[in-house]
C-alpha cells in the first residue's frame, strides 16, 4: 500500500497547469515558485539537459531526434520521472508541458501511485489541475500585440503596455519589432492546434475530479490568488 504524504514536507504537492499560449502560464508558475518554495518542470528543458549532458536517456533522444521524429513518450515520461524523485520536489512540483496527452496524463497517474514513488514526500498526493482560462480574441491581443526592443529586449503591447511613442522603445528609443511567430496566422493555427490537441486531456481530469478552471483574463494578482486557493483546496479534496 502506497505511504501517505507528510504535510509538514508535502508543501505544494504535484501541479499541473495548463492554458493557451499566452494566457499566462509562465507569470503564474513563478509566483508558486516563489511561495511554495517548489520546482518549475519543463520537458523541454528535461529533454536539453539531458542531451548536454549526455546521460543514457539524452543520448537515446539525442539519436532519436537527429532522425527528424519526435522523442517518443517512453522516454520522455522515463526523465520526468527521474526528476519528480529529485530532493527539491518533496514539497512539490510544478509540471508545464507535461502531460500534453491522455496517455502522458495516465502514466503520471499510475507513476505517483507506484511503489516507486511511494518513498517521497508528496506520495498519494495526486494532481491539482488548473486551467488558466481566456477568450480566443484576447488571447489573439495578448499575442499579435507584442513588441519587443532588439536592443535591450524590453517587451511591449500594443493594446495592453504600449510605449510612450509608437513603435519606439521607453528605453533607448530603437524602433520595436514583431517576432515572425507572432503574426495573426501563425497564432490563429497555434491556438486551433492547442484546442484540439487538449480537449481530451481536460476531459480525462474532470472526471478525476481535480480540475480547476481560473479566469486568466484578469490581473496577475487576482489570478494568482485564485490560483493558491484552488491549489490548497484540491489538495484537501
Amino acid at each position: 500500500m502506497q505511504s501517505q504524504a507528510d504535510p509538514a514536507v508535502c508543501k505544494a504537492g504535484p501541479i499541473i497547469l495548463i492554458g493557451a499560449p499566452g494566457a499566462g502560464k509562465g507569470t503564474q508558475a513563478k509566483k508558486i515558485v516563489e511561495i511554495y518554495g517548489v520546482p518549475q518542470i519543463s520537458t523541454g528543458d528535461l529533454l536539453r539537459e539531458n542531451v548536454a549532458k549526455e546521460t543514457e536517456l539524452g543520448r537515446k533522444a539525442k539519436a532519436v531526434m537527429e532522425t527528424g521524429e519526435l522523442v517518443p513518450d517512453n522516454l520522455v515520461c522515463d526523465m520526468v520521472a527521474q526528476r519528480l524523485m529529485a530532493a527539491d520536489c518533496l514539497r512539490g512540483f510544478i509540471l508545464d508541458g507535461f502531460p500534453r496527452t491522455v496517455a502522458q496524463a495516465t502514466w503520471l497517474d499510475d507513476f505517483l501511485g507506484s511503489e516507486r514513488y511511494a518513498v517521497h514526500g508528496c506520495a498519494g498526493v495526486p494532481p491539482v489541475v488548473i486551467d488558466l482560462e481566456i477568450e480566443y480574441n484576447q488571447l489573439l491581443k495578448r499575442l499579435t500585440g507584442r513588441r519587443f526592443c532588439p536592443t535591450c529586449g524590453r517587451i511591449y503591447n500594443v493594446y495592453f503596455h504600449p510605449p510612450r511613442v509608437p513603435g519606439s522603445c521607453d528605453e533607448d528609443g530603437a524602433q520595436l519589432a514583431t517576432r515572425k511567430d507572432d503574426s495573426e496566422v501563425v497564432i490563429s493555427e497555434r491556438l486551433k492546434t492547442y484546442e484540439r490537441q487538449t480537449l481530451p486531456l481536460v476531459e480525462y481530469y474532470k472526471r478525476k475530479g481535480r480540475f480547476h478552471v481560473i479566469d486568466a483574463d484578469r490581473d496577475a494578482d487576482a489570478v494568482a490568488a485564485d490560483l493558491m486557493k484552488a491549489i490548497e483546496n484540491g489538495h484537501r479534496l
